[in-house]
């Protein structure tokens, strides 16, 4: 008996060991057929949303920055104060009133009393909310203002409606802002950093006036020095009448001669807090009115926009296409034109 032939097995066979493997693979050219047909419905989307971007970007206000670079006075010891003194100030249990530190600078360019301070010096309430002041007949509108079309406006006005009220808030005229949105306003255009390697800080403030931008700057800084000063009088003043108060209390001359030693250095802080002059901080690079503004960036916005409609309008040719196939009925018969039938 011969041997038993084994025959191989066709093409057909293999075809059906042998599951098609292309058809899962990805075909660029179906993508592209999928793109083609529904190129027009891509197109509109591209078109209707960078067009919708342009004109949001048109409506934007112009945002300018003015920076101010300041740098902490130290004291004789590099801390704000003479050694000898904080020794002798920590001895006798009496809070020392100085130049601040950076960290305190810092604290109080973000303090809301600072900046409350300045907006009732320098009446900032008017440039602060512009279109809710009559600048003719100096007083607040009625109303709350001109209507704007600025999207950002508009999104502001909904979420003002969809806020709820505290019951237990004082009531007040809606068409003058309160100290409390001039801070909040102040809070979103100024910004405080700090470099601790350079020992330096940074105030820069975003405003739609390259002039005001710098003033509000400035204004700033003045009120802190005036904040500093003002309070560096008061504990120096205060540190005084008590030390004269121990003068009478001992009879001992060493200790009269460093409680006059005190004395002196509460009366130096004095005079330094009425000069002012690099009390607390001396300015390296005063604010300067810009002249370019720094948002918004127009260009910038309408290509990331086509960039974002182009992916958006692709996905909803496939979602289209996927329905499609699906065979799932869309009522487009009003819009043949735009998703590609014929």
């Amino acid at each position: 008996m011969g041997e038993p032939t084994t025959s191989m097995p066709g093409n057909a066979e293999i075809q059906e060991l042998n599951p098609r493997y292309d058809e899962d693979e990805i075909n660029l050219l179906d993508y592209w057929r999928v793109i083609w047909k529904r190129r027009k419905i891509i197109g509109w989307i591209v078109m209707g949303i960078t067009i919708l971007t342009a004109v949001v970007a048109l409506f934007m206000t112009n945002i300018y920055q003015a920076k101010a670079v300041i740098t902490p006075v130290a004291g004789k010891d590099g801390s704000g104060g003479s050694s000898v003194s904080s020794m002798m100030a920590q001895q006798f249990g009496i809070i020392q009133a100085g130049p601040a530190p950076g960290t305190e600078i810092i604290n109080l360019l973000k303090a809301n009393i600072v900046r409350e301070k300045m907006i009732e010096k320098y009446q900032l309430m008017p440039v602060l909310f512009p279109n809710k002041w009559d600048s003719l007949r100096k007083q607040w509108k009625k109303g709350g203002g001109d209507f704007s079309l600025n999207p950002l406006a508009l999104i502001g006005v909904a979420r003002k409606l969809l806020e709820t009220e505290d019951v237990g808030a004082k009531k007040k005229d809606p068409s003058v802002p309160s100290m409390w949105e001039g801070i909040r306003m102040l809070n979103s255009i100024i910004m405080v950093t700090q470099n601790v390697k350079e020992n330096t800080i940074t105030i820069s403030v975003d405003f739609r006036d390259p002039e005001m931008a710098a003033t509000i700057a400035k204004n700033l800084m003045d009120t802190l020095v005036d904040y500093i000063a003002g309070e560096a009088k008061r504990v120096s003043t205060i540190n005084q009448k008590y030390l004269e108060t121990q003068l009478t209390q001992n009879a001992d001359p060493f200790i009269k001669q460093k409680i006059y030693m005190l004395i002196a250095q509460q009366i130096e802080t004095v005079m330094m807090a009425e000069i002012k002059e690099n009390f607390a901080f001396k300015v390296i690079d005063p604010p300067m009115a810009p002249d370019k503004k720094i948002k918004p960036k127009r260009v910038q916005m309408v290509m990331i926009s086509f960039v974002v409609a182009l992916f958006m309008g692709v996905f909803v040719a496939f979602f289209l296409e996927y329905l499609e196939k699906q065979n799932i009925n869309i009522n487009i018969g009003k819009l043949p034109w735009l998703f590609g039938k014929r």
